[in-house]
């Protein structure tokens, strides 16, 4: 588990990040508005970024956050699962919000990442779809189990 491998370019996919900004939903869009340009407390975003072998729809880098808006293909997807548990090993927690939330509760939206930024929210809920990274204790005590 390396943040090499995770930060470098593979090929083909900066071009898929470029095509996916062109088809941008309308709740994406929504959101970017909102978190574009440092406006959520001064914390930098950007939006479909590679990393790895996925592109990301929102992240902090900073933060190690990626925040992700879902439409209804996303409901009881397993990839999205492989593609959290990656992100999570690599560092990174991962936020989801279904796009019907960042239409008709977007304040509650830009809070909750707003917890997750400031550590308010650091454990795996459900609920809100938070998924924190995998801290480097959890992995040495998953290490020894195996």
């Amino acid at each position: 588990m390396t943040n090499e491998r995770v930060e470098k370019r593979l090929p083909g996919k900066t071009r898929a990040a470029r095509h996916l900004r062109k088809l941008e939903t309308a709740e994406e869009n929504l959101l970017w508005s909102e978190l574009r340009n440092r406006q959520l407390n001064g914390h930098k975003f950007t939006r479909q970024v590679p990393l790895g072998n996925y592109v990301v729809d929102f992240l902090c880098r900073d933060r190690k956050l990626v925040v992700e808006a879902d439409g209804f293909q996303h409901a009881d997807a397993p990839t999205d699962t492989v593609r959290t548990r990656w992100l999570n090993e690599n560092g990174y927690a991962v936020l989801r919000f279904w796009n019907h939330e960042i239409t008709r509760a977007r304040q509650e939206v830009l809070d909750t990442i707003l917890c997750a930024l400031t550590g308010e929210l650091n454990s795996t809920c459900k609920t809100t779809r938070f998924f924190p990274a995998f801290s480097d204790e959890a992995e040495n005590n998953r290490e020894r189990q195996l």
